[in-house]
C-alpha cells in the first residue's frame, strides 16, 4: 500500500467524535504497516481565505502537471473538503488520488459539498447516516462507509440517586440547553446530571447553559464539568446509569458506542445517525428490537414540547424498575459485540485498495 497523508483541520480542536476518528485510524492504519503522515490544515474551516485554500491546493498536489511517479495516496477530512472544492477539482485534473472523508455532511453550502465529493476519487462516511444522506442530496453514487470503532472498556458501576451523563462539546447542535430543561421537569425525582465537553468551543452558548442551570436552581445537581479526559473521564463513566445524546443532527454519536462499552443505556434523538450506533450490536433487528436505550421522536427541532418529551422518558426510566433493568441488561449484552477500531482501519485500507 503507498503512504496515506490524512489532511484534518487546525482549527478544531475540541475532542470531537471527527478528531477521534481520524486520530483511531492513524493508529490503526500504522498498526497494519501503512506509512501515515497527518497533516493538521490552517484555516477556518469549512471557510478560509484564498491564501489558506491555495496552501492546501500545493498540499494536494493540485497545481503540479500530470503525475509523473507513484504518490501517496491522500484523505482529505470533509470540514475542509467541503471549503476547498476547487482545490479538490484541479488535483484530480492533476490525476491525484484523493479521497474525502465525511464526519458529517453540510449543514449549509450543499453545492461547494457536491462539487467537492464529484471531484474526489472516492468518498469515505463514517456512518449509513451520513451515506445516505449525501446520496439523496446529491445524487451521488458509490459512497463507501467505515463505521467507527470501539475501545474496550470497564463496565460501568452506577450511582445512588442515578447519575445521568451527556458527553459533547457545549455546542447548539447538541442541544444541551434542551436536557437542561428536560431535567427541570423532574427535579422531583432523584437523580444527579453532569454535561461533559468543551466548554470553550462556543463561549456564547455554554453560557446560555450556565445559565439555565443556575435559573433552574439546579447548580448543586447539574455539573457543567467541561472535557475530560483520561482517567478523570473515565471515572465519569463509572458512576453514570444513563447517557443522553439528543443532538439535533448527529452522523453516528461515537459517545453512544462509548456508553455501551461501559454497559450503559443511551437516550438518542431519532431521526439522527446515533440511532445507528443504538442498533449497533445487532444489525439487521427488526422494528421490535429492544434496544440498550431509547431514541425519541421530538415534535419538531424548535418545537416547545420538546423538554416534555425527554423529560417523560427520563421520568419513565427513573421511576420503572423494569424499563431501568432491561435497558441496562441491553447495554450490557452488546459490549462483546461492538468492533475496535482495527476492523475500522481494515475496512478503510481496504476501500483505498479498491
Amino acid at each position: 500500500m503507498r503512504p496515506v497523508r490524512l489532511l484534518v483541520p487546525a482549527n478544531i480542536r475540541h475532542n470531537s467524535g471527527g478528531n477521534v476518528y481520524n486520530a483511531r485510524l492513524v493508529h490503526g492504519l500504522k498498526t497494519l504497516g501503512v506509512e501515515v503522515d497527518v497533516l493538521a490544515v490552517e484555516g477556518s474551516w469549512p471557510e478560509s481565505s484564498a491564501k489558506e485554500r491555495r496552501r492546501l491546493g500545493s498540499s494536494l498536489g493540485a497545481w503540479e502537471p500530470e503525475v509523473r511517479h507513484e504518490p501517496v495516496v491522500t484523505i482529505v477530512d470533509g470540514l475542509i473538503a467541503m471549503g476547498a472544492p476547487d482545490e479538490l477539482e484541479f488535483a484530480a485534473k492533476a490525476q491525484r488520488e484523493t479521497w474525502v472523508l465525511v464526519h458529517m455532511p453540510a449543514p449549509a453550502h450543499h453545492e461547494l459539498e457536491a462539487r467537492a465529493l464529484r471531484a474526489a476519487s472516492g468518498v469515505i462516511c463514517t456512518s449509513s447516516w451520513a451515506a445516505g444522506v449525501l446520496e439523496a442530496r446529491h445524487g451521488l453514487g458509490g459512497l463507501r462507509v467505515a463505521l467507527p470503532g470501539t475501545e474496550p472498556a470497564p463496565g460501568a458501576k452506577g450511582s445512588f440517586p442515578p447519575h445521568i451523563i451527556t458527553v459533547a462539546a457545549l455546542l447548539p447542535n447538541k442541544d444541551q440547553l434542551l436536557t437542561v430543561e428536560a431535567l427541570a421537569r423532574i427535579k422531583d425525582l432523584q437523580w444527579t446530571a453532569a454535561l461533559v465537553g468543551s466548554d470553550t468551543a462556543d463561549l456564547e452558548y455554554a453560557g446560555l447553559v450556565r445559565a439555565a442551570v443556575a435559573a433552574h436552581g439546579l447548580e448543586h445537581r447539574v455539573r457543567v464539568a467541561g472535557e475530560l479526559k483520561g482517567q478523570t473521564l473515565e471515572d465519569e463513566w463509572n458512576r453514570t446509569d444513563l447517557s443522553v445524546l439528543v443532538s439535533r443532527a448527529e452522523a453516528f454519536g461515537m459517545v453512544v458506542t462509548e456508553s455501551l462499552a461501559h454497559g450503559i443505556p443511551a437516550v438518542v434523538r431519532s431521526g439522527t445517525g446515533a440511532v445507528e450506533a443504538l442498533t449497533f450490536a445487532a444489525p439487521g433487528a427488526g422494528e421490535n428490537i429492544r434496544l440498550p436505550g431509547a431514541a425519541v421522536q421530538f415534535p419538531g427541532t424548535d418545537d416547545p414540547e420538546n423538554p416534555t418529551v425527554l423529560a417523560a422518558v427520563l421520568r419513565r426510566w427513573l421511576l420503572d424498575s423494569e424499563t431501568r433493568d432491561t435497558w441496562r441488561a441491553m447495554a450490557l449484552d452488546t459490549r462483546g459485540g461492538l468492533p475496535g477500531w482495527e476492523q475500522t482501519a481494515a475496512q478503510v485500507l481496504d476501500i483505498l485498495r479498491g
